[in-house]
């Protein structure tokens, strides 16, 4: 287990991989704090993660909001002692649209969220992380960072600004043995994904054409996609800060 013993708070924690990586964190032996909007599914979601054995706590946290990123701080720190890892999952995402008709609200919404709401919770959690002298920060970001796809313009540019964030920290914390680094995910198979594809009624043409396009042979699950944040969370990652993991099948090599 690449986490035991660490608490570790992760937003963003709604369908998808939100989920997968609360409920993986746990597996791996991290005390987790559950955060996203929905009180029903962070409930859920810990509570699942409670009767496999684990440790967790849902934090209600919508991240445009300060005093809500505080109070999932405080949530760690009352009930642990220390936070050992944030993993910045919360988004919004724009309607699908070109750039150039995305309504300015949704694209001011998502740099809010992705973003300025990242660095939110980044404030908060780095005073307790320079005191312990330790701490990971991982933030997700997208694979339409560095390879538009028509229709993720507003989104894109949110991530982009996140991925500068990262780069930001890693420079400026420095020597205080906190690390920040980004995984960059693509298509991630799972529910999101397949409540879009059961809209296309094609018969599983789209999937497999873009399975085919991706050189792992198939789109990635989401629950491993997953996997590669827990190791920027641990130790294993202990000389890496200011990096870009690329974690989508290898997509990225035609961008």
């Amino acid at each position: 287990m690449i986490l035991k013993d660490k608490v570790v708070i992760i937003t963003g924690a709604g369908p998808g991989m939100g989920q997968a990586m609360c409920r993986g964190a746990a597996a791996e032996g991290a005390k987790v704090i559950v955060t996203a909007r929905s009180l029903d599914a962070i409930n859920a979601i810990a509570a699942d993660i409670k009767a496999a054995g684990g440790e967790a706590v849902a934090v209600p946290c919508d991240v445009s909001k300060m005093e809500d990123c505080q109070a999932a701080t405080k949530a760690a720190l009352d009930t642990w002692g220390r936070i050992d890892g944030l993993v910045n999952s919360a988004y919004y995402h724009p309607d699908w649209n070109s750039l150039d008709l995305h309504p300015i609200d949704q694209v001011t919404r998502a740099y809010d969220v992705i973003a300025t709401g990242s660095l939110r919770m980044a404030q908060c959690v780095i005073p307790t992380m320079r005191a312990q002298g330790k701490g990971s920060i991982v933030n997700v970001s997208t694979l339409a960072t560095r390879k538009p796809m028509p229709g993720e313009g507003g989104y894109a540019m949110a991530k982009s600004a996140l991925n500068q964030m990262t780069r930001q920290l890693a420079v400026e914390l420095g020597g205080t043995g906190i690390r920040v680094n980004t995984a960059l995910m693509g298509w991630m198979d799972g529910a999101p994904l397949q409540a879009y594809m059961d809209t296309l009624n094609d018969g599983g043409a789209f999937r497999k054409q873009r399975a085919s396009e991706i050189p792992v042979g198939h789109i990635p699950p989401d629950k491993d996609c997953a996997k590669a944040v827990y190791f920027l969370l641990s130790d294993y990652a202990s000389e890496m800060t200011g990096a870009a993991l690329d974690v989508n099948g290898g997509d990225w090599v035609e961008a």
